[in-house]
């Protein structure tokens, strides 16, 4: 019962900080994830059963109402429908590298690995791994375009503006 106890505590602070960053400074002191560098800002709160295997790299923004999803447990519907096998859970890390933007309300699932420099559009469901460099979205989710295409076009309009 204590062990729940400081669970919902853990999970109270993490929904009170304010500001994402200050929620990744919290859990980074917590060590709640495998791994997580500098300069994180975390919108969302609830990071699933397994944090433990949710790493990121430096520079991660994570948009609010991203899911990690660090598990797949049909195996319990077919333990109960299949007496004379045992299927086993499957689980697996998400690793998110350095200078990343996962976009509002997508879902991350297990054994998916995303690059460096990627920018994941809103609602993706990331499913595979998505290499370096590039611009993905969708459901499921695919390159769309080139991160360093993407950040030009970020500079255009910035000087356009001026």
């Amino acid at each position: 019962m204590w062990n729940r106890l400081k669970r919902y505590v853990m999970l109270l602070r993490i929904f009170l900080a304010v500001g994402g960053d200050s929620r990744a400074e919290y859990l980074k002191k917590k060590g709640y994830f495998k791994s997580i560098g500098n300069h994180v800002y975390l919108q969302p709160w609830n990071f699933g059963t397994e944090p433990h295997l949710i790493s990121f790299g430096d520079n991660v923004h994570v948009a609010s109402g991203v899911t990690f999803v660090n598990h797949d447990i049909t195996c319990m519907m077919f333990n109960y429908m299949d007496k004379e096998h045992h299927y086993r859970l499957r689980q697996g890390e998400i690793t998110i590298g350095n200078n990343v933007f996962i976009g509002a309300k997508s879902t991350v699932l297990y054994d998916v690995t995303i690059g460096d420099n990627v920018i994941i559009g809103a609602g993706s469901l990331v499913n595979k791994d998505i290499p370096s460099g590039t611009v993905a979205a969708g459901v499921p989710c695919r390159v769309i375009g080139k991160f360093e295409d993407y950040q030009q076009k970020m500079k255009k309009e910035e000087m356009d503006n001026l």
